[in-house]
Formats: C-alpha cells, structure tokens, sequence
C-alpha cells in the first residue's frame, strides 16, 4: 500500500491558523484536565502514604479510630503505656512514646480576621507535641528556626500551612533563620513562628505544631488525643503486643491501630471524594473533547474534493485516513505537551485542603501517562469520524463538491 508522504500531513495543519490552534488548545484543555485530576489523585495517596511510620503504632480513644480530631485518650496513659508496652523504643534514656493533640483550628497571618475575609477554610490542623514527636515523626525535619518553647506562645509551621496563609514559606525561613519570628493569629490568639518544618508528600507539611501544655490551654482540655508509640523493630514487637496493652486496661479505653493502616483507612475514607474529582475532571473533558471532534470535523469536511483527488491518483482510502489520523494526533499530541509543561508549572506548588489539613498535587509519570492518553484519544478520534464522512463518498460525487 503506498502512503501518502509524512510532510503532507504536517503542511496540512499550517493551512489553517485558526483551526490548528483550537485544535491543539483543545487538547490540551482536555489533555491538562486529566493531568490535574490523576495529580490530585496521586497527591492525596502519597500523603497518607508518606505520612505514616512503619514501626508507630497509634494508642486512640475507643471509638475513634476513624478521626483523632474527635478521639480522647488521659494524659497520663503515655507513663502507662511505657511501663506496660515492652519493645518501645528508647534512646538515650528516653521512650518515643508521643502524647499528642489534633485540633483543626483557625489559622491566620498576623492582621486578618474571620470578619475580613476569612472563612471555615481558614481552619488549620494544630498539633500539640512534646520533644519526643520530633522522634517518632521523622519525616518531619526543622529547616529553620528552632522548636517551640512552651509557655511562651511559639510555634513552628510546615511550609505548606505558611504558603495557605499567605506567607511565603522561603521568606519565613530566611526571617526566623536570623531569630526573627513571624506573627500568626491561632484561634484569635497572637503566636510567634520560630521554626518552619518541610515535611514535602505529608500531611504534616501542612501543620502548624505547638508545645502539648499550650494546646492543652488554648483548647481548654484535658485529654489528649492519640499516644504514638514507636517499636524497636530488633525487639520483636508488633502492634499485637500494643493490643495486648489496651485489652489489660480497659480503664484507659484505648484502642490499637497501626499507623500505616490508619491512614490507608483514611485513604479509604476519601475515596469517593477522588471518584468525584475525577469523574468532574472527565465531564468536563468531555465538553473539550466535544469541541476539538468538531473543529477536526469542520477541517476534513472541508476537504472532500481534496480526498477525492487523491484517490483518483491511485491513493487508497486506508492511506489517505492514516495520513488524516497522523495530522489529528499532530495536534493533539502538541496540544498533550503543552499541557505537560503547563502542569509541571502550575501545579508544582499547588495544595489542595482538607480536613485533616493539606496535602500538594503530585505530577508524577502516570499523570504524564494521563495527559498523553487523553491527547491520544482526542487525536484518534478527531481523526476517525471525520475520515468516514469524507471517504465515503463516491468519487465522481467528491470531485463536484464545493
């Protein structure tokens, strides 16, 4: 079978201006739609993932175990929990047994308030700890700064919480690097930030952590809300031996889970909500995808006459819808880079928040994968259906066309 040069299909797509450049924005409309949603996508599951340590096991309120937002664990259960648990880690003389609070809070930057501007979305993950959850949390690492001293209404921020509020993260390192702290308002309360954590793919990255006592005071509890304990993996123990803990004091109404398995149940959890993204995200690809079928359609339409000449000189229909489908995917294909490089740039530091606080979009190779797929699909359908219109009809019947 003798194709039609390659050249052919690629002078056809200057012919147009106008054409070629809905075209390839319409494929890339379509095209970035789907990067975003598998980045979203992507992006929520790697912060659960990451946020979670393979040797903590979470001491939580019964009852609780879906939320330590609403779970209730005494204060005194960390002594508890070291005395009774065998296999926790110890350095130094000190056990990584983490009492902790979770409490979404409002966050705001120094001189706004709710009345102007703020809303229920301004509401941030606050985490009240002690020294040892720089320990048991090592994905959470100070680039700046120094920890909070308690009593003294000091915090240290991840760089994502800073950039939610308003503030640009590398500038508040870069302050509080010469000892100068940045003013953030926490519950109307004014709080120096003294450190800044990066915490990059978590959850935590997304915190704003204070010392426990003041947590504590601020929220007028007395509970805290989970105790993280950290196994020696060379002990041999596992979350059983944690288990056994709880069932032996029933008093402290405490469950046991994993941390891994917490946030893979909090995955599960948010699984609609990314069902829905992405079913928004192909809805309204659809409509782009609508658009760039009907400019292919208006462009090949357009050339009955052209295609009829061809076959007149011996070109068979086959050659001539393959030299259509090679200038389709031509355009969509440009119109998938584009979106590529458009959403390696705009997402790159985007985040998305959420209850548990906020986690950043992740273009890795399968939402490349995504946006490739879907230029190929526009390509190949933009190409197809038009190529039937146009070859079907009967020669003597095309050449008359106008």
């Amino acid at each position: 079978m003798k194709l039609l040069p390659f050249i052919y299909a690629t002078r056809n797509l200057g012919r147009s201006p106008m054409r070629l450049v809905l075209a390839v924005g319409g494929s890339c409309l379509v095209a970035l739609l789907a990067l975003t949603g598998e980045a979203f996508v992507s992006g929520m599951a790697r912060a659960f993932r990451s946020s979670a340590v393979a040797e903590n096991v979470l001491l939580i309120g019964a009852g609780s175990e879906e939320s330590l937002e609403r779970s209730e664990v005494p204060r005194g259960a960390a002594g508890e929990a070291i005395a009774g648990i065998s296999g926790i880690r110890t350095v130094a003389g000190v056990s990584w047994a983490s009492s902790e609070v979770h409490v979404a809070l409002p966050v705001l930057r120094e001189g706004q308030t709710l009345d102007d501007g703020g809303t229920s979305a301004d509401l941030g993950v606050v985490r009240g700890i002690t020294g040892v959850a720089w320990s048991v949390h090592p994905q959470a690492k100070l680039i700046a700064g120094r920890a909070p001293a308690q009593g003294a209404d000091e915090a240290a921020a991840g760089e994502t919480a800073l950039e939610r509020i308003g503030l640009d993260s590398a500038e508040v390192a870069a302050q509080v690097a010469h000892g100068e702290p940045v003013m953030i308002v926490i519950d109307g309360r004014p709080v120096s930030v003294v450190g800044v954590i990066a915490a990059p793919g978590t959850i935590i990255d997304g915190e704003v952590w204070m010392p426990l006592q003041d947590v504590l005071v601020l929220t007028q509890r007395e509970t805290v809300s989970v105790i993280v304990v950290s196994l020696d993996p060379r002990s041999g123990s596992e979350a059983a031996d944690v288990e056994l803990f709880t069932q032996r004091r029933p008093d402290l109404e405490l469950s046991t889970i994993r941390e891994s398995d917490y946030y893979a149940a909090l995955g599960q959890f948010f699984r609609p909500v990314q069902v829905m993204v992405l079913a928004s995200t192909a809805l309204v690809a659809l409509g782009g995808l609508l658009g760039g079928l009907n400019t292919m359609y208006a462009a090949f339409a357009a050339r009955i006459r052209e295609t009829a000449s061809l076959q007149a000189l011996g070109y068979s229909r086959t050659a001539i819808a393959i030299s259509m489908l090679q200038e389709s995917l031509l355009a969509s294909l440009s119109g998938s880079l584009i979106a590529i490089v458009l959403g390696l740039i705009l997402l790159r530091d985007a985040s998305i928040r959420f209850s548990m606080g906020s986690f950043s979009l992740h273009v890795d190779h399968q939402a490349v994968l995504a946006a490739l797929g879907a230029g190929l699909v526009v390509g190949c359908l933009g190409a197809i259906f038009p190529a039937f219109r146009c070859l079907r009809t009967p020669i003597p019947t095309a050449l008359r066309a106008d």
